[in-house]
C-alpha cells in the first residue's frame, strides 16, 4: 500500500529567493539551508525559461485580442516525489513536495495559498519578501498538512 504524504514546502518570492521552508514528513533527502536557497533560485529560474518557451497560438488579429496567460511549469514527478508549483498573481511560488500517489496536489497548494493569506498577508508585522516567521501560520500548515 502507498503512502498519501506532504514531505515539504517552500514559497519562493517574485524575486527567486526563498522565503519559507517546512519540512513536514521524512522521506526526501535532508537538504542544508544552502541547499535550499539554491534550489528555490534554480526552479525561479526554471520556471521562468519554462513560461517563455511553450508553443506560441497562431496569430490572432482580431479586435479584442490578448495574448493567452502562460503558467510555466506546473508539475515534476518523479518515482519517488511529485512537485506541485502555484504561482501567485504576485508571484510568489508555492512548491509542494509530495508522494507521487497523492491526490490533489492542486488543491492542497492552493488551500496553502490560502493559510498564507489569512496567517502572513493579514499580519501588520510581516514584511513583504522577507523570510516568513509567523507562529500561527506554521501552526495552521502543520495542522492542515501533516497527517497522523
Amino acid at each position: 500500500m502507498s503512502r498519501l504524504v506532504v514531505f515539504a514546502l517552500l514559497i519562493i518570492n517574485k524575486a527567486g529567493g526563498l522565503i519559507y521552508n517546512r519540512t513536514f514528513a521524512p522521506g526526501l533527502q535532508k537538504l542544508d539551508s544552502n541547499d535550499y536557497l539554491i534550489l528555490a533560485g534554480t526552479f525561479h529560474g526554471i520556471h521562468a525559461i519554462s513560461r517563455s518557451i511553450n508553443p506560441a497560438p497562431l496569430a490572432q488579429h482580431l479586435p479584442g485580442y490578448r495574448k493567452p496567460l502562460t503558467t510555466g511549469i506546473e508539475s515534476l514527478e518523479s518515482s519517488h516525489f511529485r512537485l506541485t508549483c502555484f504561482q501567485t498573481p504576485t508571484g510568489v511560488k508555492f512548491l509542494l513536495f509530495t508522494s507521487p500517489e497523492q491526490p490533489n496536489t492542486d488543491v492542497v497548494v492552493r488551500r496553502c495559498y490560502e493559510i498564507y493569506g489569512d496567517y502572513v498577508m493579514k499580519n501588520p508585522f510581516y514584511s513583504m519578501e522577507m523570510p516568513i516567521r509567523v507562529e500561527k501560520f506554521d501552526r495552521a500548515l502543520g495542522g492542515y498538512l501533516v497527517r497522523p
